[in-house]
């Protein structure tokens, strides 16, 4: 019977987000809990070495079929099931499509079929961070096919914000004006995008090219090009199905660079497979695609890599209705939602509060946990497609957060796992070309932790250091240089729910 971190879903049975919060207890305490997302997560205890065993359990390359989950039991066994086919669908609102009635079988298929894997992760909490065989178990991209125009990078967002530029000359919102005020401060910090998020559309899935009056798309569009910077839009998954051929063909002469998919809450066939239909017409056109408000990743970013972000986690946008999104479930989620793959979490939040200072605030949202905390989600959480969640005036009103932010990376070439305990604290290593970086969270307890820094191999470096207690009035933080090579020893001091993040540049002789 052994303890189980048990992913209840935020929706009604299989209609969810899959945004799961991971409340922990025993297998045989999950009975009468709705049905559970994956991945699941299992403490299997310690073994001869005192080191705790965890399981992971999931779905790899789920094609022409629905995504599993779990089961609440009375038992010592966990039983997998699945959504059946959709035989009708519905509008639920205007946003998503809901099932009517489910048919008595799981798919529907015809000829050669491949089944999805059901994976079985074992490790310790650190071997967690980097494995890799779950993208491996997944369907190969084409092997002809030319994926050199993909560009991974950070992305300034209006929503997460609500649009809050409180230091612009004119009214913000949904307007020309507001947005060529996020591609500026884009062009400014190097960011490759811009999201335009609900509301530059007309409510409705068979309104979504009637674009709103106070905006001009392709004139923005054109407007960001020059300043080196791409555009991103927002929508919903009925939206685009509604619209798909006509959609598609708009959003390739406005020369939109990538597409988030929101509101699909199910995993069934018909849905899997949409994900893939968009991921292909997507790919055809040069545009990346960022899901939302759906499945976790099962294959899918390997098979179609232009799918370079998925998000299916209890991210930053929960501070603006509650507590969820705090440094407890930050810990957990490295060891859980990422072993299967990238997250959009949408971190970088410049307002940040302790456990009793926060409230909920969808205008002025803020983030629980230090500044700190929030640096080091860039260098803990994959994301190849990376938000920067907070308002353009924020950011400029802290420039040695900034530093950090600009420089850091959003692919890597090597993942090192430096100390980690599941829900606890995670402190890892990422290298991008000859650059290293450092992150490192705790939840509600304060944390010291010794790092030795072998993993830099020869040679000096330039270490700069963003840490907790280092905080001006503002709350900004700047960087500390010294120089460090492979026999260093840093000791990591992070405050209750802090963080630490480090950039490690050789030294040239």
């Amino acid at each position: 019977d052994f303890d189980v971190y048990f992913p209840e879903p935020n929706g009604d049975g299989f209609w969810s987000h899959q945004e799961p919060l991971y409340p922990k207890m025993k297998i045989s305490e999950t009975a009468g809990k709705k049905t559970a997302t994956t991945p699941v997560l299992f403490d299997l205890g310690a073994n001869a070495d005192g080191d705790t065993q965890y399981m992971l359990v999931t779905d790899v390359n789920v094609v022409g079929y629905p995504g599993m989950w779990f089961e609440g039991t009375d038992t010592k066994q966990m039983k997998a099931v699945f959504p059946h086919y959709p035989e009708s669908v519905k509008q639920v609102d205007f946003r998503g499509i809901g099932v009517e009635k489910y048919a008595d079988y799981l798919a529907k298929n015809q000829g050669k079929v491949i089944y999805p894997w059901r994976a079985f992760v074992l490790s310790d909490a650190k071997g967690l961070l980097d494995n890799t065989m779950l993208y491996s178990l997944a369907m190969p991209s084409q092997p002809d096919a030319d994926w050199s125009w993909i560009k991974p990078g950070k992305v300034a967002w209006d929503w997460w914000n609500d649009w809050n530029l409180y230091e612009a000359d004119f009214k913000p919102g949904v307007n020309q004006e507001s947005y060529k005020y996020y591609i500026d401060f884009a062009s400014e910090n190097d960011l490759p995008y811009v999201i335009l998020d609900e509301g530059w559309s007309q409510r409705g899935p068979e309104k979504l090219l009637d674009v709103v009056p106070e905006l001009d798309i392709a004139e923005l569009s054109a407007y960001a090009k020059s300043k080196d910077v791409g555009l991103i839009l927002w929508m919903t998954s009925a939206a685009l199905e509604k619209n798909f051929d006509a959609a598609f063909e708009q959003f390739s002469e406005w020369d939109i660079k990538g597409l988030k998919i929101d509101f699909m809450q199910r995993d069934d066939q018909p849905m899997m497979d949409f994900l893939y239909k968009v991921a292909e017409e997507a790919a055809e056109r040069h545009m990346l695609v960022d899901y939302h408000g759906g499945s976790k990743p099962a294959g899918l970013v390997r098979t179609w890599p232009n799918v370079i972000n998925i998000e299916s986690v209890q991210g930053l946008e929960q501070s603006k209705w509650c507590a969820n999104a705090n440094p407890e479930m930050a810990t957990l989620i490295p060891f859980i939602r990422m072993v299967v793959g990238p997250l959009d979490y949408t971190p970088g939040a410049m307002v940040n509060k302790s456990k009793d200072e926060f409230k909920p605030d969808n205008h002025a949202p803020m983030s629980q946990g230090t500044r700190c905390h929030q640096l080091a989600m860039y260098v803990v959480y994959r994301a190849p497609l990376q938000m920067l969640s907070d308002t353009p005036d924020n950011y400029r009103k802290n420039p040695g957060s900034m530093v950090f932010l600009r420089d850091v990376p959003v692919t890597w070439d090597e993942t090192v796992p430096l100390d980690a305990q599941v829900g606890e604290y995670v402190a890892l290593a990422r290298r991008n070309g000859d650059d290293w970086y450092v992150g490192a969270m705790t939840n509600w307890s304060p944390r010291k932790i010794s790092v030795k820094l072998d993993f830099l191999g020869e040679g000096k470096y330039t270490m700069t250091t963003w840490s907790d207690g280092t905080e001006t009035e503002s709350g900004d933080v700047a960087g500390v240089e010294s120089t460090v090579d492979a026999d260093t020893v840093i000791e990591i001091d992070m405050a209750p729910g802090g963080g630490f993040a480090a950039s490690f540049k050789p030294v040239n002789n």
